[in-house]
């Protein structure tokens, strides 16, 4: 028989997203209304790693007072924090030890029974090898704005950055169409397209580029020109930061200081606007939303999901549940097995509805062949239709 769950300990790892303070409450008050104990780790694992003064702090019903429509995280979070390549100082250099036992044994040192891992792919891919190392029970709520996590149809997060991208093209069709320029607008979500293709759809973009379909630019500028002919001399290019030309690779670029320097994806938004003004002559601009996409407070839907994720996960751990995650499945909450789904990525359906519904309404995804679309009539004379190679 399982043992009695008494005390929680909670942590919220990765990038930060809308929603983690309203699962911070959420469980809270749940715990609460159980008469549980919650204790919050700051900064990812660190608060227990490190055993610095306040690194663990007592989460009660005051400590989680008007919390729930706020963005961030009141915890911190740490997208370096992997226990099992932990960062440590040694000398002059920073070298990554496996300081998992290390936590595990504070962990117990405390007298916790479980922990709520909130975080995205890669904090519950950690969470499931703390399991297999030891760790007694881990509930993860996924998090996440780039809707990546599998086993749930939905990731808190997702929806407020979608409504943060929409927002933006919105505002740049107005800029967009008074100059008659191209804009390529760059958004996150990593290796899964779900963000750029959702907000390209509802914002009416012309072009959608993620990383599931590998692009050429022969169809995006067809689609230009087309636009050209029918008297739209502006168009909106929305692509996804992980989106790669046809037998190429990822756009990285480098940030930091002298000190550290760390790739990250990015750039991809300036090479397709570079190459779109070369092939076009049209004047083209390019954009990166960034961290906007991950700040301020969550939409209704999101804060409504992350609550719910947050009492479903107390629920399923004082019912004597096994390691999970909670999700999102048919508009209800489950428990799925955290080793099925910790390490996976979920990519867009390319046959899905949405991409449907966007190929139906003309939108180019930067794969049909040249001549898909049709030109309506004479282009202007200030364009040159030549197909130039690529720089």
């Amino acid at each position: 028989m399982s043992r009695p769950v008494r005390k929680i300990a909670i942590n919220t790892g990765g990038g930060d997203a809308p929603g983690l303070n309203a699962v911070l409450r959420a469980v809270t008050l749940a715990a609460c209304e159980r008469g549980l104990e919650v204790w919050g780790i700051k900064h990812g694992y660190r608060g227990l790693i490190e055993r610095e003064p306040g690194g663990l702090v007592r989460l009660d019903r005051q400590a989680v007072r008007g919390i729930m429509h706020l963005g961030g995280t009141i915890l911190g979070t740490a997208n370096r924090g992997d226990p099992f390549h932990y960062p440590t100082c040694e000398g002059n250099t920073v070298v990554p030890k496996d300081r998992a036992d290390d936590l595990i044994a504070r962990f117990h040192e405390e007298g916790f029974d479980a922990l709520i891992a909130v975080g995205g792919d890669g904090s519950l891919a950690i969470a499931q090898k703390l399991v297999e190392r030891g760790l007694p029970l881990v509930v993860g709520v996924p998090k996440t704005i780039d809707n990546d996590v599998f086993g749930t149809e939905l990731t808190f997060g997702f929806d407020t950055a979608v409504a943060i991208a929409t927002e933006a093209i919105d505002r740049l069709h107005t800029t967009t169409e008074s100059h008659e320029r191209v804009m390529v607008v760059e958004l996150m979500g990593r290796h899964a397209g779900w963000i750029a293709l959702r907000s390209g759809i509802a914002g009416g973009a012309d072009v959608i580029l993620i990383p599931e379909v590998p692009f050429s630019y022969e169809p995006i500028i067809e689609k230009i020109l087309q636009r050209e002919s029918r008297g739209r001399h502006f168009s909106i290019v929305v692509v996804a930061e992980g989106a790669t030309v046809a037998g190429g690779g990822v756009t990285i670029r480098e940030v930091g200081d002298e000190f550290r320097r760390v790739a990250v994806l990015g750039g991809v938004a300036e090479r397709v606007a570079k190459e779109i003004a070369l092939r076009t002559g049209k004047e083209t601009r390019s954009m990166v939303l960034g961290h906007l996409q991950r700040g301020g407070g969550p939409t209704t839907f999101d804060r409504l999901l992350a609550l719910r994720f947050g009492a479903g996960a107390v629920r399923f751990l004082v019912e004597g549940c096994e390691s999970g995650m909670v999700a999102l499945r048919q508009h209800s909450v489950e428990l799925v097995p955290l080793a099925e789904v910790a390490g996976k990525t979920k990519t867009v359906d390319l046959h899905g509805d949405s991409v449907t519904t966007a190929r139906e309404m003309g939108i180019c995804f930067g794969d049909e062949p040249p001549g898909r679309f049709p030109l309506d009539g004479p282009l202007p004379a200030s364009l040159d239709p030549v197909m130039k190679p690529c720089s």
